[in-house]
């Protein structure tokens, strides 16, 4: 969990200027939701990305 927040520090919020609570938590939301967990290639599922994961995992199931 660590490795995640100081990412999203470095990437996202150290370069943004938010003028409300809700603004940052949309962002945020963004970013991990829509970029992080359907993109970055994750070591639990066979070093693919999420998305490829259910997509592959989806065909098999038919």
């Amino acid at each position: 969990m660590e490795s995640i927040f100081a990412s999203l520090v470095k990437e996202l919020v150290h370069d943004e200027d938010y003028t409300t609570r809700d603004e940052a938590t949309a962002s945020t939301f963004e970013d991990i939701e829509a970029l992080d967990n359907r993109v970055r290639r994750h070591s639990s599922l066979g070093y693919v990305a999420p998305a490829e994961f259910d997509r592959t995992h989806h065909q098999t199931d038919r």
